[in-house]
Parts: structure tokens; C-alpha cells; sequence
């Protein structure tokens, strides 16, 4: 008996791979003109939401700001600078709307009524008055402002920023 030599590596061979047995290619044009029609449609949602969103930059940006001032309102070196930024926040969120140009010189009942116009609820009726206060009256004035008077009108600012409605 002689002994075998082992079986080499250099001696296997790929096996051959079977076809499948259907085609990954639709069938009918159906098919094809379906996947057309969903594509196109995904394509239009698509690029109508960022759209959108890049349409309302400005109010994640407003927003971003607001958070700062309300961090702001918790350290006593810098809750009067942050109050007073709120009535200018709000201006430049109506400045950057598409209808800026009649938002630009309103003031007192005209800045009410744009505010109010654009706002998906009821404002109150002193809101603009607040704002006001909060940007010309004395510093003692805006620092004796009780906190849930300051927390109402951020709230208010908040709710204006996240869902007014602009014209398009």
C-alpha cells in the first residue's frame, strides 16, 4: 500500500453559480411605471420639505436665541440685557417673514395688530405694551416686573415664534 499524498488547495475549483430562476426585472411596464410614479412623488415630498425647512431657519434660529435668553433671565448680571432682547427678538423674527416690509415700522397698537394677525391664537391685549416696557421703560422699571409677568410673555413669544403664520 502506498501512501496517499494530501489533498492541495491549488486543486479546488469555484463551483459555478446557478442563475436564478426569475429575473429581478420587472415583469410588466406596469411595474416599471409604478416604481417611476413612486420615485417622482418621493422626489416631490422631498424637496417640498426642505423647502420648508429652510423656509423656517429663521424661527429654529429664534428659537435657539430665546432659549439663551431665558438662561439668561436666571443670572441677575445679565436679566436686564435679556429682557430687553426680547422685544428685539421678535422684531427680527417679523423682519425675517415674508411680509417684512409693513412689519418694519409698526409700533405700539400697529405692532399689536401685526403680532395678533399673525398669531394662531389670541395674544393679550397688553402684550405689545409689555414688550414696550421690557424695551424703553428705566431699568428698575423692567427689573420690578414680577416673574410669572416675565414667564407669561416668554411663553407668549414662544408660542408667536413657533406657529405664526406667514403668508406664502
Amino acid at each position: 500500500m502506498t501512501a496517499q499524498a494530501p489533498p492541495n488547495i491549488d486543486q479546488l475549483q469555484e463551483l459555478a453559480l446557478p442563475t436564478p430562476p426569475f429575473s429581478y426585472a420587472p415583469q410588466t411596464w406596469g411595474w416599471l411605471l409604478l416604481l417611476l410614479v413612486v420615485v417622482v412623488l418621493l422626489s416631490c415630498w422631498g424637496i417640498s420639505y426642505w423647502r420648508r425647512w429652510q423656509r423656517n431657519r429663521y424661527r429654529r434660529e429664534a428659537l435657539v436665541y430665546l432659549d439663551g435668553l431665558e438662561h439668561n433671565l436666571t443670572d441677575t448680571s445679565q436679566r436686564l440685557q435679556a429682557l430687553r432682547e426680547l422685544p428685539v427678538l421678535l422684531k427680527r423674527v417679523a423682519l425675517s417673514m415674508n411680509a417684512a416690509a409693513p412689519a418694519a415700522s409698526l409700533s405700539a397698537g400697529q405692532w399689536q395688530g401685526f403680532l395678533a394677525q399673525h398669531a394662531p391664537a389670541p395674544l393679550a391685549q397688553d402684550f405689545a405694551a409689555h414688550l414696550y416696557t421690557l424695551a424703553y421703560a428705566p431699568d428698575h422699571l423692567v427689573l420690578g416686573i414680577p416673574q410669572t409677568e416675565i414667564n407669561a410673555l416668554f411663553a407668549t413669544s414662544r408660542q408667536w415664534i413657533e406657529a405664526h403664520h406667514v403668508a406664502v
